[in-house]
């Protein structure tokens, strides 16, 4: 991670974006308007996925008006994971938070992540599944089945015992961001199993909490294509592992 320079703020938010004209606005709003409300010293990471609209101008626009923006650039198209890892290494704060681009878990939920944090996880995940009736509004019945299906395979090939893992809000403390994000090697949508893999692996203390959250249907997820692409990169975390790729031990990456 590149070296932290002496005004540090206390949070990073890290918003992973392609193709966000539509939405990316009104959520930068929301996020600022928050972040003003609770006098959080904090900045706004936008990394922009090489859209092909004006997600650019329209974040570039924002941060004039709002130093607490930052818009960094991928080199193309590389996917959810890449916009994340390459955010998460750009970072300054002390907690660092990645949230979709939607807020599908309203930014007012992150409270009850760093009071996790607080209580001792090095890692929390929000979670849609462990209180379903905080869905506001569900995904389609074939969503569902996929999201349920896939954390069981989850479960069988990677043992992760987690409710949900796919949620785009998670928190980690910066000595977990700095351990983990380095070692990530999946860029597309199934990096989320491969970072809480690796967080057990190396023995950081991982919790799961359930928030708010409402389905956007104008989510880009294929359930089959993407499924499928997310099953083969469960396997090549299984495989990257058994091959000793992660090279960190739990004992050198977590200071235990």
């Amino acid at each position: 991670m590149p070296v932290l320079p002496l005004e540090q703020p206390q949070y990073s938010i890290i918003v992973p974006a392609y193709n966000e004209k539509e939405r990316i606005g009104p959520s930068l709003r929301r996020m600022v308007d928050y972040l003003h409300e609770q006098s959080w010293s904090a900045e706004i990471i936008v990394v922009n996925d090489g859209s092909r609209d004006n997600t650019s101008e329209i974040v570039s626009g924002f941060a004039i008006e709002n130093p607490e923006i930052r818009l960094v650039q991928n080199p193309g198209n590389r996917g959810k994971g890449f916009a994340v890892r390459n955010g998460m290494l750009q970072a300054r704060g002390n907690i660092l938070l990645f949230t979709d681009a939607d807020l599908s878990s309203p930014i007012s939920e992150a409270p009850k992540l760093f009071a996790a944090l607080q209580q001792g996880a090095d890692v929390v995940v929000g979670s849609r599944w462990m209180d379903p009736s905080m869905q506001t509004q569900r995904q389609s019945l074939r969503r569902q089945l996929f999201s349920r299906a896939f954390n069981l395979f989850l479960k069988i090939v990677l043992g992760l015992n987690f409710h949900d893992t796919q949620c785009g809000f998670k928190v980690f403390t910066r000595r977990s961001a700095e351990a983990i994000f380095p070692l990530q090697k999946v860029e597309r949508f199934g990096f989320d199993p491969e970072i809480l893999f690796l967080a057990r692996t190396m023995g950081f203390k991982t919790l799961e909490v359930p928030v708010v959250w409402a389905n956007d249907d104008r989510s880009t997820v294929n359930p089959l294509r993407d499924g499928f692409r997310m099953g083969v990169d469960a396997l090549k975390v299984r495989w990257n592992s058994m091959k000793g790729r992660y090279v960190r031990s739990a004992s050198s990456a977590s200071g235990r």
